[in-house]
């Protein structure tokens, strides 16, 4: 029997990443998904536990210190972050969870991680537009983002998407069913991994 299975899930703001995983969900039920932390206020809106876990600028740095997350930064002088206890505990209990997380968090988990046997059960998945213009279309749709906005985001993808082979994985999103199968495939197929034997922490 395998141990459980988180999937970090990067690209893009954009690229559909809450879109297709709403259909795989569908498709394979009962996936967990990962609440970050944050020491920024609530917007309207937000619950917590739901949307994050909102805490004290004191609760996050005792929790850096005492190595709680798996990845951690500063944005705008607020903390982010992805507490390691709830993806320790899915994976020892033979669940799947879905990590959204951003390149420069991934890589801390790949590189904090890399003599770990909770590496085993980490698979990395990178989902891209088909390019910057649809991309940048996408954006527009929502109609819910400034122009300055939209032009960081474009920005950020730029660099983004050039990381794509840091991954096992490349689901580009062309067509939501199709990209949405794919990713269905590659988690099925990771479930079946033979090297995710089992590891009691």
């Amino acid at each position: 029997m395998n141990n459980g299975l988180a999937i970090i899930l990067s690209g893009p703001s954009g690229a559909g990443k809450s879109t297709l995983v709403k259909k795989v969900n569908q498709w394979i039920p009962g996936m967990l998904f990962s609440i970050s932390c944050t020491t920024r206020a609530p917007r309207p809106g937000e619950t917590d536990g739901v949307d994050y876990h909102f805490i004290s600028q004191e609760e996050f740095e005792k929790g850096i210190a005492n190595g709680d997350f798996l990845e951690h930064a500063n944005v705008h002088g607020n903390y982010y972050g992805t507490p390691k206890a709830p993806i320790m505990d899915a994976i020892c209990n033979d669940k799947t969870m879905i990590l959204d997380i951003d390149i420069q968090g991934a890589r801390q988990i790949r590189a904090s991680l890399e003599t770990s046997p909770l590496s085993q059960s980490i698979e990395y998945i990178f989902v891209a537009p088909p390019s910057l213009e649809v991309l940048e279309t996408r954006l527009r749709k929502r109609g819910t983002e400034t122009e300055e906005v939209i032009q960081k985001r474009l920005k950020n993808a730029r660099t983004e998407v050039q990381a794509w082979q840091e991954y096992q994985f490349l689901v580009l999103n062309d067509d939501v069913e199709i990209a949405a199968r794919k990713l269905e495939s590659i988690i099925r197929a990771a479930l079946c991994k033979t090297h995710r034997t089992i590891w009691n922490p």
